[in-house]
């Protein structure tokens, strides 16, 4: 997830053109701090420091393992690490949002399943993340030769600005001399041969597999599908060659990236389409269908378009009928075709028997779609596109990298929304009206919240759960993927004595290694008798009993510590910073194209200032009563290629950049209060001054990350 800043939108080059987007270089010198973190990995066993990449360009990418936006930019760097192998070094800093992700083993694990081919820095305690000011998941920081930074930028998208900025310095220190050439750090680890290598998601296929009672395994790190028998350990056979691509075919021809969701179609739709198992094909940007009868794979929706950087989308969202935030989003079919429509990370798939349709957990894009696999109807679902977590309509919720999807047997749709550490729910509509859904949560509280608590729901904690079941007695389970654990949500309800009871969390099970997904398996009367477990980083799949009474375990709610920001209470300036890129300009053929949108946490921290509107400057009044809290601020701009002076072509590229930022921050009288504070491209200094922070009335920040 991205926690905050993580939806820059924007237009990559095409691949027989110069590119559309040209990096500004840094406007003063400033020398890169060290690299300070607890072990490195991906070095054979060296650790690395700035004197030994000298002469190297290094790209250094603070990412954390839970953010799919990080995921997104481990994928986008491949190719300009491939083209610039001699003199570009990436080296991956590892800054955690989590607790569990603090893990070093936890670490290497997620090192070896997204196959980062890197050194790695684990920084555990954010110590390098402070020294370059990195204020969001993912940050970018470009240092040349001479160890001075070239460039700051957060979110994704950026690899055409990158690549004209490596030629640039490839160009100007080759000819100063101060350009090395030759093998970087990188030692890559020794393969291990495992079954199954970290499985993200499973069905069971019933009587429509090879045999009664197999399991269809989305062996997400093998790319590829495979089917065991009932025992969870013999393999059946495989569907996919087991490499990373995107082709379409028998069960040996077929490739697949990092598969995750997987559904069984009713059989009167899988007859009618012509396929029986819908696939997520996660960093495909796709989803695929599946013929159990003969293992043959095609494409149904998808183009391969990172949705977040498609040129299509950021024309329409460049739309100034569009300008005024949640109203934008229309719940109303695409109208393309789904093979040219882009999508971003789908991570579970879910027939809905109430709706009648497939239900797509669009962890990218943080929304819910749907597709009719008969029509090839695309549309939202529900969702802005906005990451956090915020109930009420379709079109105004805000979700946080959905995960996983089940559905109740009253209808309800239920979501391990990961990145906000919660489980939230949509109610469908009662008639035609898609707009009469409703999303509630039932446990978490925000982005940065987590824990593991049970008891009653108001107070429990997840910690990225990204699976869930739901039981024939309406509770659900929740594969609480950080917490190792098996947790289980009861509704509020009335008691078999006819007391009220409150919705309550428990524990049915732990000690498990990133749970990822659950399959209930009913008895012959259709109570739960067993569940199977997706145990990822244990590359398994297990079965647990039932237990007759469940854990209660209570070990604290955390928040993500990030450093804060002392801000004086009363008005305080925000500045957001917008500069369109070298051959592009602002589209203010409409009025003015850019928009912010402020709420905090909690929502009393502002007393003024909150909301949406148009400009990239507010004054924010803050409550001398809360004592801390949290800025939620998003920020947009839209452009179109053009020169200056000259007007906008009709048919140009637009693009659109927005970034999601969450400030933590401390409220201070504002006596002595400093003028500004600024998103600077590094910092020298780890930890206040020893007399304290001095609170700020003015907060800056860009929103291209590029100082």
């Amino acid at each position: 997830m991205s926690t905050s800043a993580d939806q820059p939108v924007t237009t990559a080059a095409p691949v027989d053109a110069a590119p559309a987007v040209i990096t500004p270089r840094a406007s003063s010198r400033v020398r890169a701090s060290e690299l300070v973190g607890r072990n490195w990995l991906n070095t054979g066993g060296t650790a690395l420091d700035l004197e030994s990449l000298r002469g190297k360009i290094v790209i250094l990418d603070f990412w954390s393992f839970c953010c799919v936006n990080c995921l997104h930019v481990l994928d986008e760097l491949r190719p300009l690490e491939a083209e610039f192998h001699d003199v570009l070094v990436t080296v991956g800093v590892h800054s955690p949002k989590f607790d569990h992700e603090a893990d070093p083993d936890a670490l290497a694990a997620a090192v070896e399943r997204y196959d980062v081919q890197h050194p790695v820095l684990d920084d555990p305690t954010l110590t390098t993340w402070q020294a370059y000011s990195a204020r969001a998941w993912p940050t970018l920081v470009v240092v040349d030769p001479e160890g001075y930074i070239a460039a700051h930028l957060s979110g994704e998208g950026h690899v055409a600005g990158l690549t004209s900025l490596v030629d640039e310095l490839v160009a100007e220190h080759e000819a100063k001399g101060t350009l090395h050439r030759g093998n970087g750090p990188y030692v890559p680890p020794e393969p291990v041969a495992r079954d199954l290598k970290f499985p993200g998601k499973a069905i069971a296929l019933g009587a429509r597999g090879s045999q009664p009672g197999t399991f269809l395994v989305a062996d997400t790190g093998h790319h590829r599908l495979v089917e065991l028998a009932e025992d969870l350990t013999t393999v059946l056979r495989t569907i996919g060659e087991g490499t990373k691509g995107i082709t379409d075919g028998g069960p040996e021809a077929a490739l697949f990236n990092e598969p995750q969701g997987l559904t069984l179609l009713p059989e009167d739709v899988a007859t009618a389409v012509g396929y029986d198992v819908v696939v997520a094909d996660t960093v495909n940007h796709r989803l695929r269908g599946l013929s159990l009868a003969d293992g043959s794979v095609r494409t149904l929706a998808g183009n391969g378009v990172q949705r977040l950087i498609d040129p299509e989308r950021a024309r329409a969202a460049a739309d100034p009928d569009a300008a005024d935030g949640e109203a934008a989003v229309s719940l109303e079919p695409f109208g393309t075709d789904p093979l040219q429509t882009s999508l971003s990370s789908p991570w579970d798939v879910l027939w809905s028997t109430t709706e009648d349709t497939l239900i797509v957990a669009m962890a990218g894009t943080h929304q819910i779609f749907s597709f009719d696999p008969r029509t090839g109807d695309l549309a939202v679902y529900a969702g802005t596109g906005l990451e956090g977590l915020e109930d009420g309509g379709p079109a105004e919720a805000w979700f946080a990298q959905t995960s996983g999807l089940a559905e109740s047997a009253d209808g309800t749709l239920w979501l391990a929304d990961s990145e906000s550490s919660a489980l939230r729910s949509i109610t469908p509509a009662t008639g035609a009206e898609a707009r009469e859904r409703q999303v509630s949560s039932a446990v978490g509280t925000g982005l940065f919240d987590f824990g593991f608590r049970d008891g009653a729901a108001e107070q429990a904690r997840f910690q990225h759960p990204l699976g869930v079941a739901a039981l024939p007695d309406g509770s659900v389970l929740v594969a609480d993927t950080y917490n190792g654990a098996i947790r289980r949500y009861a509704p509020a309800g009335v008691a078999a004595d006819g007391r009220a009871t409150e919705a309550e969390v428990s524990t049915v099970a732990r000690g498990l290694k990133e749970p990822s997904d659950i399959l209930v398996e009913p008895d012959a009367d259709g109570n739960p008798a067993s569940i199977v477990v997706v145990e990822t980083n244990a590359h398994q799949l297990v079965r647990l009993s039932v237990p007759d009474e469940y854990l209660q375990v209570d070990e604290g709610a955390l928040q993500t510590q990030r450093p804060r920001t002392a801000i004086a209470a009363g008005d305080v300036e925000l500045a957001v910073s917008f500069a369109a890129p070298t051959g592009q300009k602002l589209d203010d053929r409409w009025g003015d194209p850019t928009q912010l949108k402020i709420s905090s946490s909690p929502e009393n921290l502002l007393l003024g200032g909150e909301g949406t509107s148009t400009g990239l400057h507010r004054t924010l009044r803050i409550n001398p009563e809360v004592a801390e809290g949290v800025l939620h601020i998003t920020a947009r701009a839209a452009s179109c290629d053009g020169e200056a002076g000259q007007p906008i072509p009709d048919h140009a590229a637009c693009h659109l950049y927005q970034q999601d930022w969450g400030i933590p921050v401390t409220v201070h009288a504002g006596a002595g209060a400093k003028e500004t504070t600024t998103e600077s491209a590094a910092s020298t200094e780890t930890g206040p001054a020893a007399s304290g922070p001095v609170p700020e009335t003015r907060l800056d920040l860009d929103l291209r990350g590029i100082h």
